[in-house]
């Protein structure tokens, strides 16, 4: 009976693999990782959703498909096409420097009223790329030309100036050659499979204004949380001071929590920890995991109005059985302020604990009824030959040798491990989520990496993008069967002073604003309930929502008047604090604002 109400019905994405006979399935590397370089080939797919041609609906994205390495950007299926499948290629680097990309996101970056698409890579800085007379150019966002490896990004005005920066989470270390196939010398792997600190850094790009460019603050970051194997990153206010605290996802070590301490200008970030009870195992206190973080998203999974965690690692049965979190606000963010992370998991008593080698997660209401359901990119490598007897011995090495590559097994081409998974649906069933993937269309075993959502349609129902992992990706229409009421609303911040806020139907052109990244909104129902959002700037590992927050409303009339409270951050880092009243249903506001 809950499966009824979801109907998914899968459509290709364009790619250029049909045109160029592309069909790899494996990438170069350095010759040091030759052996295991399915395993190092096992990232890249991503996808995003936003509004590319100003036209108000979220319906063009981006993707990067990995068996042409290549990112496009193109409408989704069933639209009309103001604009051929567009390839985004990035400058050359000097000395020849391989480099692959990794994620996309379409987002203002650079404040000027019109959509850009950032672009992160391995091998590179990553690059945004702006429509000029109809065409994109790609800009540099760094000087010099520094070999990051990134599988992370967050945009948001993390030190409350009012301006989006950018946080850059690197996997393999900064400067190392790992898509280098002819490069001497040997590359590191993980130094632990659960405390592992020696990956790539972390990097928090201020955006100065004054000059026009991102200006990297390296010692913003505690000396824990500086260097560490980022897969997924999510940043949203926890506290209530506008400002955003940021969760880093790790592969092969401890997650990390950061509470937000930042003046304009001076960012600052303190590490949170959970409190570790007596009955509770050391691995489901927040800050002390040694688990395989490989996705994050923020909001709130058990309707009491506070934005909880949640996080996908590995749990695979007869494999490497984990456990996936769902850390639960307990209250008292005051305790922040004390170093202490005010989350307990909930996983297991939830029913959400378990499925497969996760990747991207995102928590979304996707029948409208106001309880949001949870999805899960899966799998990691597909093949024949099962290697899970390997990775097991892998994992009981010494951690004095496991970064030598040449004790790794090979991990190769035809190899498996947990290939012949399918994305997870979970809904809520009374108390406990329910997984009903397979029967509401997502049944077919594919290894899948982000997951994109937006309302492409403005029909009132979340549709999604799952970027598949060396196979194809597809775009999913949402046509929910007796979906609630919903409202849907695009906050704007324009460029210029505002000194009231507007409220229309649809976006108007002829207004010059940015998405109100980071803004929260509180709608109150007349039953006392209360839903919470937060316009979204990137969470997740590769798969990006777009900018407009959605909120079921279940049963209420399409015509009755709610309150809905939104805080935010202008363009002059000002706190604001509006009610708006709304009816259900699509609404764009320009909120008041000083540049």
């Amino acid at each position: 009976m809950a499966a009824s109400r979801f109907q998914l019905s899968a459509q290709p994405l364009l790619t250029l693999s049909a045109t160029s006979g592309a069909n790899r399935s494996v990438r170069a590397v350095h010759p040091s990782l030759r052996r295991h370089d399915a395993w190092i080939s096992a990232v890249g797919a991503a996808a995003g959703f936003g509004d590319l041609d100003g036209d108000g609906y979220a319906n063009e994205l981006c993707l990067v498909d990995t068996s042409t390495d290549t990112v496009t950007v193109q409408p989704v299926p069933g639209h009309p096409r103001p604009f051929p499948v567009t390839p985004l290629l990035p400058p050359a680097l000097r000395g020849g420097a391989a480099s692959a990309p990794m994620g996309c996101h379409i987002t203002d970056l650079n404040e000027d009223g019109t959509a850009d698409v950032l672009v992160y890579y391995w091998g590179r800085p990553p690059l945004s790329f702006q429509l000029s007379a109809g065409e994109f150019v790609a800009h540099e966002l760094v000087s010099g030309e520094p070999r990051w490896f990134t599988n992370a990004i967050a945009v948001a005005d993390f030190d409350g100036d009012g301006h989006l920066d950018l946080l850059v989470g690197n996997y393999f270390q900064d400067g190392a050659h790992i898509l280098d196939a002819d490069a001497p010398g040997t590359e590191l792997m993980q130094d632990s499979m659960s405390r592992a600190l020696n990956g790539g850094a972390k990097h928090l790009l201020l955006h100065d204004v004054a000059h026009g460019q991102f200006v990297d603050h390296p010692d913003a970051f505690p000396e824990e949380a500086r260097t560490g194997w980022t897969l997924a990153s999510a940043a949203a206010d926890l506290d209530g001071d506008q400002l955003p605290e940021l969760y880093l996802a790790n592969d092969f070590g401890p997650d990390r929590l950061l509470h937000n301490r930042s003046r304009p200008g001076q960012p600052r970030f303190a590490t949170l920890e959970g409190e570790l009870a007596f009955s509770t195992p050391r691995s489901k206190v927040l800050g002390r995991d040694s688990f395989k973080g490989m996705g994050v998203d923020i909001a709130d999974i058990d309707g009491d109005a506070r934005l909880d965690i949640a996080v996908s690692n590995i749990a695979q049965e007869f494999g490497l059985l984990e456990s996936h979190f769902a850390f639960i606000a307990t209250g008292d963010p005051a305790l922040m302020r004390r170093g202490i992370a005010p989350f307990v998991d909930r996983s297991e008593p939830l029913g959400v604990s378990r499925s497969s080698w996760g990747w991207d997660i995102k928590v979304a209401d996707l029948d409208n009824d106001g309880q949001p359901e949870i999805l899960q990119a899966i799998g990691f490598i597909k093949g024949t030959t099962n290697r899970w007897p390997e990775l097991q011995e892998l994992a009981m090495a010494n951690d004095d040798l496991l970064h030598r590559a040449w004790v790794w097994p090979k991990f190769a081409l035809g190899d498996d491990l947990s290939g012949h998974e399918r994305p997870r649906l979970f809904t809520l069933v009374g108390k406990h989520y329910a997984e009903v993937g397979e029967k509401a269309g997502l049944s077919r075993p594919e290894v899948s990496r982000g997951i994109a959502l937006a309302d492409v349609d403005h029909d009132g129902d979340l549709d999604l993008a799952v970027a598949g992992q060396w196979e194809p990706s597809k775009f999913w229409r949402n046509e929910c069967q007796g979906c609630g009421n919903w409202l849907e609303l695009k906050l704007l911040l324009p460029l210029a002073n505002t000194e009231q806020t507007r409220v229309l139907g649809r976006r108007d052109p002829a207004i010059l604003a940015r998405d109100a990244i980071g803004a929260q909104v509180v709608v109150d129902l007349p039953s006392g309930e209360r839903r919470i959002a937060q316009v979204d700037g990137g969470s997740g590992h590769s798969g990006k929502r777009s900018s407009e927050v959605h909120i079921g409303l279940g049963s209420i009339d399409a015509k009755r008047s709610l309150p809905v409270h939104v805080s935010y951050r202008d363009l002059a880092g000002t706190r604001r604090d509006e009610t708006l009243t709304l009816t259900p249903g699509y609404s764009t506001a320009y909120l008041r604002s000083t540049p």
